[in-house]
């Protein structure tokens, strides 16, 4: 999808500028799955409601976003708390997840040649040079322990959140006079919005521009996100969200804070459309093909940002059926890797801000990426929008993307298929790779073959295989007495032959 040709297909609902009510709507995953995208938007949108009103949040967005067009955006409450309501228009800060902006920098600096993610970060930022490690065997830092949050610095929310401000000069200073490491670099995974800004400060000596200026036109403008920066005193003031706290039952307005270094972990403001717009291109990485290059970022270092950490963690949420739905993740590169037993694979990052909270998801192979923006602190909606992404799921409205097939996985299961109806691999001649018959012998091949083939009775061996890449792929076949569930392996020769090829057969139960 060419990033010009993004379609606005949006929903407008609930425009009004009164904060909603608690919606009486029960949630998604205790009601029956919606047929249609028409039945889903209800139910995503109660989902908001309800979060909206037990969160205090003046003004929210949130948006669906699907093979390069936004199939649902709403907007409802305020910009500010005595004035107009949000609009597709209005701006927020997204807080960290400005992070996919630094990090897809420095890929991009990267593919520029002018450094590589195994380079000690002191190689750009000599400051660094002189730190005291905290064990003598203890690594230097890389940059791409500061992309994974390995870097050995402690977590450092809210702190963080509060160096918005901070000058160059300021952080100069700072990194001069070294900081406290909580444990030796690239022994954990904790996340550092200091390492983000340290990221920053790499971007800026290595392009030899301010990070935000090599972001905003390397990055921002070619995606056409020409309401997106970091200056917000510099943005439209009739068009930003003003940030708000929820403090003794009144909102109470957070100061703004100017650009300053820390804004490469947190700093970018946006719009809903601008926002699609970054998500689209995301998402347009997937899958790996043939074909031009349209975007600024080659798509193969987009796919990066999704290689995790080797520090995975296990996560649980609630799924359809009320049971838990177990998942893991891992730190990428400015996103959270993860897969779940519902989403499959997908990305995501949360915001968390003074005046602000956003969240993301991104299902790379579904399509689909789901985005959302609040302007009170902290308030971050991934409980709705997960519970979103599960609803399109769990409605057909997000399938998973096809994997091609190749022409020799199809003539190897041409072979399979040949194998079952002689009951003898020797019926794949050359199909078979060399190991095969060393595995397992002809004759017990056969002996096993018979017996299921008497077990199974008749089975409709026409059944398409499904792939699982180039050169393997799962099959189902019906049979008279139940059901044949198979696994087809080549071998990664020229030709490609059958190095394994597994058979599990499913009875029909007998009758009660």
């Amino acid at each position: 999808m060419r990033r010009s040709a993004l379609v606005m297909a949006v929903l407008f609902t609930g425009m009004g500028a009164a904060v909603p009510v608690q919606a009486q709507t029960p949630p998604a995953a205790t009601a029956a799955a919606p047929a249609s995208l028409h039945e889903a938007i209800p139910v995503i949108d109660a989902a908001f409601d309800r979060w909206q009103a037990n969160a205090h949040a003046p003004g929210l967005v949130y948006g669906v976003v699907q093979n390069g067009e936004i199939i649902h955006l709403r907007t409802t409450g305020v910009r500010t708390v005595d004035g107009p309501a949000v609009t597709p228009d209005t701006l927020f800060r997204i807080a960290s997840m400005s992070k996919a902006f630094t990090a897809l920098a420095i890929l991009k600096l990267r593919d520029e040649g002018k450094l590589s993610l195994d380079d000690l970060a002191e190689t750009h930022v000599p400051e660094l040079a002189a730190w005291t490690y905290p064990t003598a065997d203890s690594p230097r830092i890389r940059v791409r322990d500061l992309l994974n949050h390995t870097g050995g610095f402690v977590t450092d929310d809210p702190w963080g959140d509060r160096q918005q401000v901070l000058t160059e000069a300021g952080f100069t200073r700072m990194l001069r006079d070294g900081v406290p490491f909580t444990r030796a670099p690239q022994t954990a995974f904790e996340y550092s919005n200091f390492g983000y800004a340290l990221l920053g400060r790499i971007v800026t000596n290595v392009s030899g521009r301010p990070y935000n200026d090599y972001i905003e036109a390397g990055i921002m403008r070619p995606l056409g996100m020409t309401s997106s920066g970091y200056d917000i005193l510099a943005s439209p003031q009739d068009r930003r969200a003003l940030g708000y706290r929820w403090e003794n039952d009144a909102w109470l307005r957070e100061p703004d804070m100017r650009h300053g270094v820390f804004g490469s972990m947190g700093g970018v403001q946006t719009s809903a459309g601008d926002y699609a717009r970054w998500i689209s291109f995301l998402l347009s990485a997937w899958p790996a093909r043939d074909g031009p290059e349209t975007g600024p970022v080659r798509r193969s270092t987009v796919r990066e940002m999704a290689q995790g950490s080797n520090f995975a963690s296990p996560r649980s949420r609630t799924g359809a059926d009320g049971q838990p739905c177990a998942g893991a993740s891992a730190y990428g590169m400015g996103l959270q890797a993860a897969v779940d037993c519902e989403l499959g694979v997908y990305l995501a990052h949360g915001g968390g801000y003074p005046g602000y909270g956003s969240f993301m998801i991104l299902m790379p192979e579904r399509g689909t990426g789901l985005f959302a923006f609040a302007n009170r602190t902290y308030a971050g909606p991934a409980g709705p929008l997960m519970e979103a992404a599960a609803t399109l799921v769990r409605a057909g409205l997000a399938p998973v993307r096809p994997t091609p097939g190749s022409d020799v996985l199809a003539e190897r299961y041409a072979d399979v298929g040949r194998i079952w109806a002689a009951g003898d691999v020797a019926a794949a001649g050359d199909g078979l790779a060399m190991n095969f018959l060393m595995d397992r012998s002809v004759e017990n091949w056969r002996v096993v073959l018979a017996q299921l083939k008497t077990d199974a009775g008749a089975c409709a061996t026409e059944a398409p295989i499904t792939p699982t890449g180039a050169l393997s792929g799962t099959f189902r076949w019906a049979c008279d007495k139940g059901q044949i569930d198979g696994r087809l392996l080549l071998a990664p020769t020229r030709p490609a032959t059958i190095q394994a090829v597994n058979f599990r057969l499913t009875p029909t139960p007998a009758p009660q």
